[in-house]
């Protein structure tokens, strides 16, 4: 019984929609700042390089190099305060955590992209760019096939 309560109180606590992300992507934080009684959205943007915690504890860390400083921030992925978080890019990493990137710099810090041909949101949208790609390759194969199958039948037929 209290179980399901307090699931039902984090439900209504959590933000309907977050982007997918995921460690090694470079994001855009968009974060509300009050200024006295004037409130801003500042940008904060990097690459994440941890994720940690479930449903509304859940926490993430964007790493960015300001005037060859480090700066790292820690947001919680629900938080009021964050207004938007927006996927730039996707990183290719093997590690559920980049904190190896803090001894790094310059371009050695880079990371490569995962999906080099243009923003893809998903893997599965990878997926079905990667088989269109693929089914183009067959058709112009097939044609080629034919052509060279009509040039041999006038050739027989002269």
């Amino acid at each position: 019984m209290q179980n399901k309560l307090m699931e039902l109180v984090e439900q209504s606590s959590m933000k309907p929609r977050i982007p997918h992300f995921e460690i090694g992507d470079t994001v855009d934080v968009h974060v509300r700042i009050l200024e006295g009684e004037k409130e801003r959205i500042q940008i904060f943007n990097g690459v994440v390089i941890a994720r940690s915690g479930e449903k509304t504890r859940e926490m993430f860390v964007v790493r960015r190099i300001v005037q060859g400083e480090g700066v790292e921030r820690k947001f919680p992925t629900h938080s009021p305060r964050i207004a938007d978080i927006v996927v730039k890019r996707s990183g290719k990493v093997r590690r559920a955590k980049l904190y190896y990137l803090r001894a790094l710099s310059g371009k050695a810090v880079r990371l490569k992209e995962r999906f080099p041909q243009g923003k893809l949101g998903t893997a599965a949208e990878a997926k079905a760019a990667k088989a269109a790609k693929r089914a183009v390759k067959v058709e112009a194969k097939v044609a080629k096939k034919k052509a060279k199958a009509e040039k041999k039948a006038t050739e027989a037929a002269e």
